[in-house]
């Protein structure tokens, strides 16, 4: 039972963090990250092997300071492990240039970010469409995949918008379609709802569950929110750089009326 009361079971694997076999969109394999130099010098991660397969949402849960940030920096391929493999899309990482790593970033990989990063004097659609334009890709065709991400995120009367009009929840959904518009294989959030209150991160974590359902796709949040895990297929937990659970949703994800229905439960409990 987790701490929502809600039904989880453990998964059957053979270490913590590696998913049963699939058809494995990411694959990482003993990540070890060195962080400064000499004397202080530190291990942030110290082992960490993990699979994503496509279909599912799985979050990485664990403290302050246990390594969430940095795993995801390097699934993101945005830094380099100390030891270790990565493989994106079945193609491995190691001995790729910083201009290889740049590609393969643009064109599998899609962010999340827990302040939004969006550009203010840029409109909704404007900020979806730099996701594009940093490949290439431009003109009309440009424009309406824009706005299709927008529309899929439920945006498509907010176009014209610039993130001062629009609320927190608003904003995060743009940073959803700027990170849905490249189609990627892999799409990871870092702490999606930790600036929202509890009905948009509802909505936010909703919509990303719905996303995660593309077989083509994978889904990964790293956050300490526990409003978070009814919502996914897969919860890793990690502490002191290393993975130390897993665990996998018995009855998938919940919807927001089996959430209200349990809430109701308890209180009448």
């Amino acid at each position: 039972m987790s701490a929502d009361g809600s039904s989880i079971a453990i998964a059957p694997s053979a270490a913590p963090g590696i998913a049963p076999a699939g058809n494995v969109v990411l694959e990482a394999h003993n990540i070890v990250k060195e962080l400064g130099q000499g004397a202080r010098k530190t291990r942030a991660l110290k082992g960490v092997s993990l699979s994503l397969n496509p279909g599912e949402l799985t979050l990485l849960m664990g403290p302050s300071g246990s390594g969430k940030t940095t795993l995801l920096s390097i699934l993101g391929c945005i830094l380099t492990p100390t030891e270790g493999t990565l493989c994106i899309a079945s193609r491995p990482t190691a001995g790729l240039s910083p201009e290889e790593l740049a590609r393969l970033r643009r064109r599998h990989i899609g962010f999340i970010f827990q302040s939004y990063n969006l550009f203010p004097t840029l409109t909704a659609e404007e900020n979806v469409r730099i996701a594009l334009d940093v490949r290439g890709e431009r003109g009309s065709d440009a424009i309406v995949r824009a706005q299709r991400a927008l529309q899929q995120v439920g945006l498509r009367h907010k176009l014209k918008s610039y993130p001062a009009n629009l609320s927190g929840g608003e904003q995060q959904r743009v940073a959803v379609a700027r990170a849905l518009v490249g189609a990627p294989s892999v799409m990871l959030a870092d702490e999606p709802t930790a600036a929202l209150d509890s009905e948009n991160g509802v909505a936010v974590m909703q919509l990303l569950s719905e996303i995660a359902k593309d077989a083509s796709r994978a889904v990964l949040a790293v956050t300490h929110d526990p409003r978070t895990i009814p919502f996914a297929n897969r919860v890793l937990r990690i502490e002191d750089g290393l993975i130390v659970g897993e665990e996998r949703r018995a009855e998938g994800v919940e919807t927001v009326h089996q959430l209200a229905r349990n809430r109701k439960r308890k209180a009448n409990a």
